[in-house]
């Protein structure tokens, strides 16, 4: 990989001492808080309160089901507390409940009407853990913030760039989701557990004695904890008063054959095989969501391989821009093992990877996030 430009900007500055560790209620932002503690910095605890677990599901008989999960819970705010006052630090709980709606739940509503699939967590990366707490800490006198994030960063002086990499523990790799994070945030984030496992985390967190060393991890998508994305959002538009959008159409074959209908594109998803309500003597799976025709392309698992993918609203870490064709890993998917790629700049803020081997089920609105060796060269969305 060629080695990027030097850019004065990205220059460490000096920092003040105090920490200020973003606290989910889980074990990991928890044993991140004992930890530093511990090693004598001197930190603030910070919970953003994203979500009203009290906002409406769809009705059960007459009564409306209130959203229980563990991210955003009152339980998890309790939790985090509780870590706070066991430490010895100041808490203080910030309510980004508009800012979250506004940029993570919009958003995730409007990519599945689009026939896209969202990344709720990513967004929520970008437009809150790593910019309003970012803000809030600087606010109260913390000029970096910790998380229980599994990742590592460093400055490279020959570089003069910030350097985000997939941390020890490949299994637990949350890089996936932090591709748009900035050379400023980066520079004012710790990643204190990028060089630990989970056991190992859970080891340092009962040491501490906190009461919360076996609690599970929590789901990735906190807003919807029964995992019926289909159910939330179509409360979500009915507490809004709108109506889910008619994208009823046909489900066809490759070659145009209409195989039957279905009742709206928010249904499907690429790769998608269960739920299609099409009967064949062969399995099939979503090969693309058409939303501009209201049409299901379906087809067989084989036809889900591509060898190319585009990516647009890139951000680059280890590097400043694309300058030429470069070779990297690509993950499209947080699950994914990375697959050697050629990426090359095709039109403005947009590149075109081109795999070694088909790739399966390349799904509009993911990420696609690029790699060298464990340095995190940037990623983009997938168009």
């Amino acid at each position: 990989m060629a080695a990027p430009t030097a850019n004065p900007q990205h220059t460490p500055t000096p920092v003040s001492g105090t920490i200020a560790v973003a606290m989910s209620g889980g074990v990991d932002s928890s044993a991140v808080a004992a930890i530093l503690k511990a090693e004598g910095h001197q930190i603030v605890g910070l919970t953003l309160q994203l979500w009203n677990q009290r906002r409406l599901r769809p009705e059960s008989d007459g009564e409306p089901e209130a959203v229980t999960g563990r991210c955003c819970s009152l339980d998890d705010v309790y939790d985090a507390r509780r870590v706070a006052e066991q430490v010895g630090i100041p808490y203080y709980v910030v309510n980004q409940q508009e800012r979250f709606e506004a940029d993570v739940i919009r958003p995730f509503v409007s990519e599945y009407l689009a026939g896209r699939t969202p990344i709720p967590c990513t967004l929520c990366n970008n437009h809150l853990k790593f910019d309003q707490l970012l803000l809030t800490a600087q606010s109260i006198g913390a000029d970096r913030i910790a998380t229980g994030h599994y990742a590592r960063n460093e400055f490279s002086p020959e570089r003069n760039r910030w350097i985000l990499m997939r941390p020890a523990d490949h299994a637990k790799d949350q890089t996936y989701f932090l591709f748009g994070l900035t050379q400023h945030q980066l520079s004012r984030t710790l990643f204190p557990l990028g060089h630990m496992t989970k056991p190992e985390v859970r080891i340092r967190a009962a040491e501490h004695g906190l009461a919360l060393a076996a609690k599970p991890d929590s789901q990735e998508i906190c807003f919807i904890p029964d995992g019926d994305y289909k159910r939330f959002i179509s409360a979500y538009l009915a507490e809004q008063g709108e109506q889910l959008p008619d994208t009823a159409g046909d489900m066809v074959a490759p070659t145009g054959e209409i195989l039957g209908h279905h009742d709206g594109i928010h249904n499907f998803t690429v790769g998608q095989r269960k739920g299609l309500g099409v009967s064949t003597a062969n399995p099939l799976y979503v090969l693309q969501v058409d939303a501009a025709n209201h049409r299901i392309v379906a087809g067989s698992e084989d036809e889900l391989l591509s060898h190319t993918l585009r990516a647009r609203n890139l951000n680059w870490i280890s590097i400043p821009a694309l300058t030429a064709p470069m070779r990297v890993q690509v993950k499209i998917r947080h699950r994914h093992q990375p697959a050697w790629a050629t990426i090359t700049a095709t039109a403005p803020d947009e590149v075109t990877a081109e795999f070694d081997e088909p790739q399966r089920a390349i799904t509009p609105g993911q990420a696609a996030v690029f790699y060298h060796n464990d340095e995190v060269v940037g990623g983009g969305w997938i168009l």
